[in-house]
């Protein structure tokens, strides 16, 4: 624990502690990380459909497996077919940089899913190590040492 304090300006407007509590503990209510999903996938019944978002090309390219394939602009139309009604739902797109995973949890929510995000998409599961899938089977990538503190020369634990 350090003794200095924070430069003035970083919090001149800072919410409250009580404030920052409800921000943090809905943002964990919308949002889930690839470990989290990888772990949960590992159990013999996961309790949510994940959904892969992204275009036809993409989704060929690689994909989690056992997603489920459903491009954004479909799922209005096509979800109510392929998952029953009130199914919790994972969202992915590619990253970070793309915002097609939040627009998908929009559309699923507004179907009456509950729902979240997976923070860092398929780029941060594939970058992390876990199985890619693609047509002619499954592989790894190796692990990004800056996204997968395993993977960097001094082999610390996150353990976050």
């Amino acid at each position: 624990m350090t003794s200095t304090l924070p430069a003035p300006a970083l919090f001149d407007h800072a919410a409250a502690p009580e404030e920052a509590a409800r921000h943090f503990r809905a943002r964990l209510g919308f949002e889930t990380d690839v470990s989290d999903v990888a772990a949960a996938l590992a159990a013999d019944e996961p309790g949510f459909v994940l959904v892969d978002t992204r275009s036809e090309a993409a989704w060929s390219a690689g994909r989690i497996p056992g997603a489920v394939h459903l491009p954004g602009r479909r799922i209005a139309e096509a979800a109510p077919e392929l998952i029953a009604p009130g199914i919790p739902v994972v969202v992915y797109c590619w990253g970070p940089g793309c915002n097609g995973a939040t627009r998908a949890a929009l559309a699923f929510a507004t179907l009456g899913h509950p729902v979240k995000e997976m923070l860092g998409g398929f780029e941060y599961w594939a970058r992390e190590g876990f199985a890619v899938e693609r047509d002619g089977g499954t592989e790894r990538h190796p692990l990004d040492p800056l996204t997968n503190v395993a993977a960097a020369a001094d082999a610390v634990e996150c353990a976050c």
